[in-house]
Protein backbone atom coordinates (compact mmCIF):
# COMPACT_ATOMS: atom_id res chain seq x y z
CA UNK A 1 0.00 0.00 0.00
CA UNK A 2 1.14 3.42 -0.69
CA UNK A 3 1.63 6.38 1.04
CA UNK A 4 -2.14 8.41 0.69
CA UNK A 5 -0.77 11.49 2.24
CA UNK A 6 1.47 11.60 -1.21
CA UNK A 7 -1.11 12.98 -3.08
CA UNK A 8 -3.08 16.17 -2.62
CA UNK A 9 -7.01 15.07 -2.71
CA UNK A 10 -7.92 18.27 -5.02
CA UNK A 11 -6.41 17.02 -7.64
CA UNK A 12 -7.92 13.77 -7.54
CA UNK A 13 -10.69 12.82 -9.33
CA UNK A 14 -13.11 10.75 -7.15
CA UNK A 15 -15.82 8.39 -8.71
CA UNK A 16 -18.53 6.78 -6.91
CA UNK A 17 -18.17 2.77 -7.14
CA UNK A 18 -21.35 1.57 -9.37
CA UNK A 19 -21.62 -0.73 -6.44
CA UNK A 20 -22.89 2.39 -4.37
CA UNK A 21 -26.26 3.50 -3.25
CA UNK A 22 -27.13 6.72 -2.94
CA UNK A 23 -28.77 6.43 0.68
CA UNK A 24 -27.43 3.38 2.11
CA UNK A 25 -23.95 2.58 3.84
CA UNK A 26 -22.06 1.17 0.93
CA UNK A 27 -20.60 4.62 -0.61
CA UNK A 28 -16.48 3.92 -2.17
CA UNK A 29 -15.44 6.24 -4.13
CA UNK A 30 -12.27 5.70 -6.15
CA UNK A 31 -9.42 8.07 -7.88
CA UNK A 32 -6.70 6.48 -10.26
CA UNK A 33 -3.34 8.44 -10.87
CA UNK A 34 -0.56 6.66 -12.54
CA UNK A 35 0.63 3.84 -10.44
CA UNK A 36 -1.52 4.27 -7.50
CA UNK A 37 -5.45 4.12 -7.15
CA UNK A 38 -6.60 5.59 -4.18
CA UNK A 39 -10.25 4.49 -1.81
CA UNK A 40 -12.36 6.77 0.07
CA UNK A 41 -15.56 6.35 2.21
CA UNK A 42 -17.81 9.11 -0.09
CA UNK A 43 -19.63 10.37 3.28
CA UNK A 44 -16.15 11.38 4.60
CA UNK A 45 -14.11 12.82 2.12
CA UNK A 46 -12.05 14.27 4.67
CA UNK A 47 -11.63 11.23 6.69
CA UNK A 48 -9.15 8.40 6.07
CA UNK A 49 -8.38 6.86 2.87
CA UNK A 50 -6.14 3.92 1.33
CA UNK A 51 -4.11 4.12 -2.12
CA UNK A 52 -3.07 0.80 -3.41
CA UNK A 53 -0.55 0.28 -6.13
CA UNK A 54 -1.88 -1.16 -9.22
CA UNK A 55 -0.84 -4.90 -8.10
CA UNK A 56 -2.52 -4.62 -4.76
CA UNK A 57 -5.24 -2.95 -6.36
CA UNK A 58 -6.14 -5.91 -8.73
CA UNK A 59 -5.57 -8.21 -6.00
CA UNK A 60 -8.10 -6.62 -3.87
CA UNK A 61 -10.49 -6.27 -6.47
CA UNK A 62 -10.19 -9.96 -7.63
CA UNK A 63 -11.01 -10.94 -4.04
CA UNK A 64 -13.45 -8.62 -3.28
CA UNK A 65 -15.35 -9.77 -6.41
CA UNK A 66 -15.37 -13.63 -5.60
CA UNK A 67 -16.16 -13.68 -1.62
Amino acid sequence: MTNPSTANSSVLEWFKSSYSTNDGPDCVEVAVVPETVHVRDSKQTHGPRLAFGPQQWTAFVSYATHH
